[in-house]
């Protein structure tokens, strides 16, 4: 019971600290400045569930992926993330004010299935599911780590939503994809000098 309940906390502590400052904010940010809050809180936390039980499941095998390959397939995907951003940022009027606040009306279900996509494959490779998959072997319970990384990515992400609905009552959807794309773009530049 005590290896469980210090698992369970390392691992909170380790995927929140990890996960805190890096692109699953952002990204779940960037989602919820596009979609409704809840949706993209439902998919997001779907996403991280399905992540997180993949990691503690397989512990350190996760660890046994060729990190070129990761790196290159985190490259690819942000540098598209960050291509598409720009180009719709940039293709807004300068100085529309009526889209301050401005949400793609999509179905709950679509804006999940979105999020649930973005954030299951940004995640693979990640710091928070290597550090999962890690202190797995480690302690040798993947219930307590698998529950406390969740639950780490899921404050996380629940911070990214409340701040995400803020800027979009304030910021012009134009600016926020901007700044958006240059940040997906830096975590692309990041993913790629670690293939060299």
């Amino acid at each position: 019971m005590a290896t469980s309940l210090l698992a369970f906390i390392t691992a909170f502590a380790v995927v929140f600290l990890v996960e805190l400052p890096d692109k699953t904010m952002v990204a779940t940010l960037v989602l919820t400045t596009r979609y409704r809050a809840w949706p993209v809180f439902t998919g997001v936390v779907a996403a991280f569930a399905a992540q997180s039980v993949i990691a503690a499941a397989f512990g350190s095998v996760i660890t046994l992926l060729p990190d070129r390959v990761v790196a290159i397939v985190v490259a690819l995907l942000f540098g598209i993330g960050a291509f598409l951003l720009l180009k719709e940022g940039f293709s807004k009027e300068e100085d529309t004010d009526a889209e301050v606040g401005e949400r793609a009306v999509v179905p709950f279900w679509r804006a999940a299935l979105t999020s649930f996509g973005v954030l299951f494959a940004a995640e693979w490779g990640d710091a928070s599911q290597l550090a999962t998959a890690g202190i797995t072997a480690r302690y040798g319970t993947p219930i307590a780590v698998g529950l406390g990384a969740w639950l780490a990515l899921v404050a996380v992400a629940g911070i990214a939503v409340l701040v995400g609905r803020k800027l979009a009552g304030r910021l012009p959807t134009h600016w926020i994809q901007r700044v958006a794309g240059v940040v997906f773009a830096v975590f692309a530049v990041v993913a790629v000098t670690r293939i060299f």
